[in-house]
């Protein structure tokens, strides 16, 4: 079968290659992976910065779905033909996560290889439905971005109607909280760095939407509009770059979903955090009752993802480079044909 091996780093040095064809073992179910997802951790794997000492080769990329075409023996729970995605962290199914727990997420070297392949075997235990009402692209964008702003806003933060929830960006994580800010009846402020994607950002649902560039004191922006009080919720996703202005945005008593490193910076001065008493709060994706839970809910709201650019199986490089640059809008997904 194809598959994207890294044997050392750099996106140039992703090769595909032949492999052998896995089978179904005990308590395994044999996937026929369909589509592939893209989040800014892959990038960071690729290109040796999220762990330089990574077992290699490896299979990079974590999020997938697609259809069961082999049960191993003892499966119950699953037949042929399931849509299915695996979940992220393969042994967090419910309940607090641990550092033993934490080791097998996907996509992070030899261990645990990832999804790039067009065939997958895993426990039965780790994988979930796909939504029906989902194709196989869209399907693929939710096990790590809909996942993390979900545990962010909902398992974490304990969103209710009426608060007022900023995100940062434009990317998969940010798009999908806006989705479910919105379905929970939240009121969202959304930053980007274009008018462009200012504009789609208010048709994705933000109710006001900051412009950085033009606007680079965007927390005294934020308080504006808040009428000084802050917001109750942040989804960060850009790490020390963003922090301290986050963290001066958010209302005393308030929640900072603390995701991503997408842009350098000094860090933060913890007294403003500590003199509001707010909440940071680091967020790891999420377990399979999450991601069950989530399901249903875009199920009955009929929640569509935000997909940018469908790339093909042989330009898996191309992607890359394309989420390098930071121009997508929304999710990054490869069809495995």
């Amino acid at each position: 079968m194809k598959a994207y091996e890294i044997s050392k780093f750099g996106i140039d040095n992703l090769t595909k290659t032949e492999i052998p064809e896995p089978k179904a073992g005990k308590g395994e179910v044999l996937i026929k992976i369909k589509a592939v997802s893209l989040n800014y951790r892959d990038l960071m794997v690729v290109s040796g910065t999220y762990n330089p000492r990574m077992k290699l080769p490896a299979i990079p990329f974590s999020d997938a779905a697609g259809e069961i075409v082999e049960i191993g023996e003892g499966v119950k729970k699953w037949k042929v033909g399931d849509r299915v995605m695996p979940i992220f962290v393969q042994r967090w199914y419910d309940g607090r996560l641990n550092d033993e727990i934490r080791r097998t997420a996907l996509g992070a070297g030899s261990d645990w290889n990832g999804v790039l392949r067009e065939y997958a075997a895993f426990s039965e235990e780790s994988i979930v439905r796909s939504p029906e009402y989902l194709s196989f692209e869209a399907a693929a964008t939710l096990p790590c971005a809909a996942l993390t702003a979900w545990n962010a806003l909902v398992e974490s933060g304990k969103l209710r109607a009426g608060e007022t929830v900023l995100t940062l960006g434009s990317g998969g994580v940010s798009t999908f909280a806006i989705r479910i800010a919105k379905m929970l009846g939240a009121r969202v402020i959304a930053t980007t760095g274009t008018g462009e994607k200012a504009e789609r950002l208010r048709l994705l649902g933000a109710d006001e939407v900051i412009n950085y560039r033009e606007n680079p004191d965007w927390d005294e922006l934020v308080l504006k509009l808040t009428g000084k009080r802050g917001v109750d919720h942040v989804v960060e996703v850009g790490g020390a770059g963003t922090l301290p202005r986050s963290a001066r945005s958010v209302t005393v008593g308030g929640h900072i979903a603390l995701i991503g490193a997408l842009s350098g910076g000094e860090g933060l001065n913890p007294v403003g955090v500590f003199m509001k008493a707010a909440r940071l709060q680091g967020i790891f994706v999420g377990s399979r009752r999450m991601l069950e839970d989530m399901n249903r809910a875009f199920e009955f709201h009929r929640i569509q993802p935000v997909i940018d650019r469908v790339f093909s199986f042989d330009e898996a490089k191309e992607a890359l480079q394309y989420l390098e640059s930071g121009k997508h809008f929304g999710k990054i997904v490869i069809r495995v044909d």
